[in-house]
């Protein structure tokens, strides 16, 4: 004879559902999900995907390749995540990104002063685009996609006559080890952009999570005016977030220059800014602001990257990847909304009831 109760097989069922519940609400599982589906569609596709190789002390493969290159959409995605945390967004991290290159090509190449004038440099300019953004979005109540815009535009015309409207091409001289070191350095096996992002995830994550920043950015996301009124500086918490986008889109722009040794003000940051916001939707955070997840806006960036490799491994045009992409996108985003899961059950308790 069985000891279980009608009781306590009851509270087992409902244990299980909910704890289904909480797996499918949370707002990390459907980017895990989505890719896992990828991977185990290279599994089977594309075993050489998976294919890791030494050479010279130094990780080589797919994987590695998607950590490298997938490094400047995490580390806009982590300036983006706690702009949209406060009921913001960032449209201007591309110009910036092409400002940093811009300014650190002109050192390098007027100057012998390497990264000891590189990196003041950068990090005034990132002072001053988050500075900029955050005043027009705080004091000033501009929206902050019309705020971020005007430094869309006008910061790339920046970068421009920083070069002088042309291509600057960085040398291999000594003094530009360092510089080179940022894009296409490897530190303990793996490319150095992998170190650089996983850092400064790690710092700002633990700085918002250890720390009552993390609380007042989600507050002042969820509203601004309650949190005003408990004595947060709503003010300048936006400030703070918009000047740390701006720091990660030159950190964000050091890699890509370094990575071609040259400032393309045409070409650097096109449209990183929209994959940054994919990579923060993607991972669960709200337009509307308010609570956010980091580590859900590495995930999305991740899958992002995850996914633009294999359509390109698999041949598809740089053309058309974009189209498959979008498509991902929208998945993930429907499935994390409960309306639409709700519409699914629905759907899937008709079909059963027949």
């Amino acid at each position: 004879m069985s000891d279980a109760s009608p009781n306590s097989t009851d509270r087992q069922s409902g244990n299980s559902k909910s704890a289904l519940t909480r797996f499918f609400g949370s707002r990390i599982t459907w980017p895990v999900l989505g890719l896992a589906v990828v991977l185990l569609f290279n599994a089977i596709f594309i075993p050489s995907f998976f294919t890791l190789e030494v050479r010279d002390g130094q990780l080589y493969g797919s994987l590695i390749d998607v950590l490298n290159r997938g490094s400047i959409g995490v580390i806009l995605a982590m300036g983006m995540t706690l702009v949209i945390a406060t009921g913001g967004v960032d449209l201007s991290v591309g110009s910036v990104m092409a400002i940093s290159g811009a300014i650190a090509a002109l050192i390098l190449t007027e100057t012998q002063l390497g990264m000891l004038g590189i990196v003041p440099c950068v990090l005034f300019a990132a002072l001053a685009a988050g500075l900029m953004n955050g005043v027009l979005v705080a004091y000033l109540k501009i929206q902050p996609i019309i705020a971020t815009l005007i430094l869309m535009v006008s910061g790339r015309g920046i970068a421009k006559f920083i070069t002088g409207e042309k291509i600057i091409t960085v040398g291999d001289d000594s003094y530009n080890f360092y510089f080179d070191f940022i894009g296409k350095g490897h530190l303990f096996g793996l490319p150095f952009t992998v170190t650089l992002f996983v850092t400064l995830f790690a710092v700002t994550s633990l700085f918002v999570r250890m720390t009552s920043l993390g609380l007042f950015i989600e507050s002042v996301g969820a509203n601004e005016t309650a949190s005003r009124a408990s004595g947060i500086h709503d003010k300048g918490v936006k400030i703070a977030v918009y000047v740390f986008a701006a720091f990660c889109a030159v950190i964000a722009g050091l890699i890509d220059a370094s990575n071609i040794n040259a400032a393309d003000t045409m070409n650097a940051g096109v449209f990183t800014e929209l994959d940054a916001i994919f990579a923060v939707v993607v991972g669960g955070t709200a337009l509307t602001g308010g609570r956010f997840s980091l580590t859900g806006s590495l995930i999305g960036a991740m899958l992002l990257q995850t996914l633009m490799t294999t359509l390109y491994t698999y041949g598809v045009p740089s053309d058309v990847a974009p189209v498959p992409k979008s498509l991902v996108i929208v998945a993930v985003c429907l499935l994390q909304s409960p309306v639409f899961r709700g519409q699914l059950q629905r759907l899937a308790g008709k079909g059963g009831g027949r």
